[in-house]
């Protein structure tokens, strides 16, 4: 298994190459045996991450990270005193608005290949390659339909459960992903659930770190969440990556001009607050939840932002912020049902 950190990563050419790419995004796991390898202010994702691998959870045959925060750059470096195996970082553009990019970004995804080609005992061919992108291309046309479900019949499908379906995708092959999806789509939008009176709100703050699923729980209690970034490395790439010429320049140019957004990729044609007042237009939102996890430096910045385009849209939105290994929301949950009645009855 090759293991990658967040956001974004082409497991494309990973699964080319027969092996199998695992996302690595935490786990509610206390984090005791990787506590002594970091600092204390530190968000919890970077610490659990290790913690899977250190109590042998994972076993990985190569680790990626990238230069997301000083933290997601350092890992790979503690990952690697720690495993026999190469731990790299893998530099997506910091500036994807320069015209060379793409033929940059093509340069790494080739560097990257002739990593995992040496742990895999074989060449990837093109054809490989092709196989695998048309295979990713229809997984992300399943989860953009499971989020079409969420936005125009959001009752049909809880939070939590949507969250899952995507996550599913990090961690089994592919091919089975798939075919499980192409199963249960049908039935999501065959259920027999009543609408019921609730405020529609979009969630933004999940780009890295993920939420527990008891805060997603919460959300579902008052409201409907119609879109969000949770899981967003996983479906980042927007529409189809070309199945013909060169794949690794295809996967390079469909990250620069057909991808999403995110607090970590600094892209002026894509301003993050711009990017969100979007995403909630378009989702038909009510509300936004404006999260971030502890201890994460770009999710908090970018509230402030945030924050000042809602008010200037005149938008309602609550802030917050959680960690993965949270436990208690009763707090939370009295907060956010008193958010979503001021609306409703204001």
């Amino acid at each position: 298994m090759v293991g990658h950190f967040q956001v974004y990563f082409p497991e494309e050419i990973v699964h080319a190459a027969g092996v199998l790419p695992l996302k690595v995004c935490g786990a509610q796991v206390d984090g005791m045996e990787a506590e002594s390898h970091f600092g204390s202010y530190l968000c919890s994702i970077i610490k659990t991450s290790l913690e899977l691998a250190l109590t042998q959870k994972i076993e990985l045959e190569m680790f990626v990270t990238h230069p997301i925060c000083d933290a997601a750059r350092n890992l790979a470096a503690i990952w690697g005193r720690n495993f026999p195996y190469k731990c790299q970082i893998l530099y997506l553009p910091q500036n994807p608005n320069s015209k060379h990019s793409v033929s940059y970004l093509r340069n790494e995804y080739e560097r990257l290949k002739a990593d995992i080609e040496f742990i895999a005992g074989r060449k990837i061919q093109d054809e490989n390659l092709w196989r695998s992108v048309a295979l990713y291309n229809e997984s992300r046309a399943y989860m953009r339909e499971l989020y079409s479900i969420k936005k125009e019949t959001p009752w049909l499908i809880t939070a939590e459960n949507a969250f899952c379906l995507i996550a599913m995708a990090g961690f089994i092959p592919r091919e089975e992903y798939n075919d499980f999806m192409r199963s249960i789509l049908p039935m999501i939008k065959q259920r027999a659930i009543k609408r019921q009176d609730k405020m529609r709100v979009v969630f933004e703050g999940a780009f890295c770190e993920q939420p527990p699923l008891d805060l997603l729980q919460t959300i579902d209690r008052s409201c409907y969440l119609v879109d969000d970034d949770l899981m967003i490395g996983l479906r980042y790439i927007l529409e189809d990556v070309a199945v013909e010429g060169d794949p690794l320049y295809n996967l390079a140019e469909a990250y620069i001009e057909k991808s999403s957004y995110s607090p970590v990729q600094h892209d002026s044609r894509k301003p993050k607050e711009k990017m969100l007042l979007e995403r909630i237009r378009n989702a038909g939102a009510d509300a936004a939840i404006v999260t971030a996890a502890k201890m994460c430096e770009p999710g908090l910045e970018e509230q402030v932002t945030y924050s000042k385009a809602l008010d200037q849209a005149g938008i309602p939105y609550f802030i917050s912020e959680f960690e993965e290994n949270q436990t208690t929301f009763d707090h939370l949950g009295i907060q956010l049902e008193t958010f979503v009645e001021n609306i409703l009855f204001d």
